[in-house]
């Protein structure tokens, strides 16, 4: 997590320049720096001839500069051609590779790229056998991705100067998306800067979710037909057409364009872009106006620059977003552990305060489970818990939040759910695990449960965690396998 932090740090220095020459110089240094490597070289291709040419380097063998390797060449031309990562853990087992370097044992050639376009390559060499472990290697494609789009960034300065406070306000967006590591966060600012830096009414990111795309961020002042989180089509009108292409889709009048979903009631005119990281189309960006033919062609290939930050930028989040997952994972179960159902209840005790509504707390232990793993040993032990929390979490809705809560004790939040719907969602759980064949345990596996409901039975964490535990100790004190709420228990007394 750290070394992705400084990463994050090193990408921001190299988007905040212009120069070519400075932007080369940084990515290199950034490389050293960071990665420890003593070789590396940035090859820029020439379009004309097809071949690649190293711009700047260190490390390399004296001559290198004169080197032009053609695209069906080295590991370099490979990753070229092919617009994938090629590594060579020994390059004296890869046919591929071209000696540049006497002492090389393993090479890496990740190509750097800008909407689909190779515009380079960046050659990372050691004198060690099988020197990029993983890690590494995933590293070093992200960054060659902020590096694609400073190389893009700088050409596109040298070549439109006119469009200078456009590039300025790219400059300004690849800076602060990429301080940006929570994705609903990241996709607020991302439409948020679009609408200041170019103008247009409303913008809206739409992603990718097991091949549905999802509407997921919107801002502006149209008035929506779509929600967060619904589906609109990925194979029609202008988001099909964008998707298809992957290029942008620029549009004066929405209205014209069959099968389009216009997102917006006042829509006429639109721009969609692709968000498209290392070949895979991530979702759509669209930009969108009151006014007709409201997007210049002029304004495309600055949109496009955008686009490939945000994508990247997206990218990046959800990597962090998988790496900060683990932390709030069980080990032994694979649900969701104390520490984020800490999280979770104090999120929906104000969400629900805010809203006035209700929701439910059950805690479940595994009955005799001390015997249970004295009797038959500590790995079928966990294996009764494994299976346990399979079992809750098949049984539970979408919405619902389990999480083991410590040793053979589970926390199970239900949002918008009343003590009594709750009872019969905690009942239903013990009758199935009653009923379930643990496969080595030759006796039953019980559960036994306590229900409270928020606010009734407490309206902070410590009064509705303290109920449903003082439920679950009742249920366990008067026979176990059975479920008791705090309204049953109260009325006892």
């Amino acid at each position: 997590m750290q070394r992705l932090a400084i990463l994050y740090d090193a990408s921001q220095a190299v988007l905040s320049t212009f120069d070519l020459d400075e932007v080369l110089s940084r990515i290199l240094a950034i490389v050293r720096d960071v990665f420890h490597l003593d070789k590396a070289a940035i090859l820029l291709l020439d379009a004309r001839t097809q071949e690649l040419h190293i711009k700047t380097e260190f490390g390399w063998d004296p001559g290198s500069e004169t080197i032009r390797v053609p695209l069906d060449r080295g590991l370099t031309g490979t990753a070229a051609q092919t617009k994938k990562p090629v590594y060579a853990p020994d390059v004296s087992q890869d046919p591929r590779y071209i000696c540049s370097i006497a002492a090389t044992r393993s090479e890496v050639a990740i190509p750097l790229m800008v909407r689909e376009e190779v515009v380079g390559v960046l050659d990372c060499q050691s004198d060690t056998l099988d020197f990029f472990d993983p890690e590494t290697l995933e590293l070093l494609r992200l960054f060659s991705t902020q590096a694609s789009i400073a190389l893009a960034n700088a050409r596109l300065y040298s070549l439109e100067q006119r469009r200078r406070a456009q590039l300025e306000a790219i400059n300004a967006i690849a800076r602060q998306t990429t301080a940006v590591l929570e994705i609903g966060e990241l996709l607020k600012q991302v439409c948020a800067l679009i609408l200041e830096s170019f103008g247009g009414d409303h913008a809206s990111v739409l992603l990718f979710e097991d091949d549905r795309l999802v509407l997921r961020a919107h801002q502006g002042k149209l008035t929506p037909l779509f929600k967060i989180g619904d589906e609109l089509p990925a194979s029609e009108g202008l988001l099909g057409c964008a998707i298809d292409s992957r290029k942008a889709v620029v549009e004066k009048d929405v209205s014209q364009v069959c099968g389009h979903a216009r997102g917006f009631r006042e829509t006429v005119s639109a721009v969609c872009l692709p968000l498209v990281s290392f070949g895979q189309v991530l979702g759509v960006l669209v930009l969108e106006s009151a006014s007709s033919d409201a997007f210049a062609p002029a304004d495309v290939n600055a949109l496009e620059s955008v686009s490939d930050i945000c994508a990247t930028a997206i990218q990046n989040a959800r990597h962090f977003d998988r790496v900060r997952q683990l932390a709030y994972l069980d080990g032994v179960t694979g649900i969701f552990n104390r520490r984020y159902f800490e999280l979770r209840i104090a999120e929906e005790i104000a969400r629900s305060g805010r809203h006035s509504l209700t929701f439910s707390m059950i805690l479940v232990d595994i009955d005799h489970f001390k015997r249970l793993n004295d009797e038959f040993g500590h790995l079928l032990g966990d294996e009764v818990l494994r299976q346990v929390s399979a079992i809750l979490a098949q049984q539970l809705r979408k919405s619902d939040v389990l999480s083991r809560y410590g040793g053979e004790e589970f926390a199970i939040i239900t949002p918008e759910t009343d003590l009594e719907s709750a009872l019969a969602v905690a009942d239903k759980l013990r009758r199935v695990v009653e009923s379930w064949h643990f496969p080595g345990v030759a006796r039953p596996v019980t559960i036994s449960a306590g229900v409270a409901e928020f606010p009734i039975q407490g309206n902070t964490r410590d009064e509705l965690v303290k109920s449903a535990d003082e439920a679950l100790y009742a249920a366990k004190q008067s026979g176990r396998n059975r479920v008791i709420t705090a309204q049953m228990l109260r009325r006892t007394f």
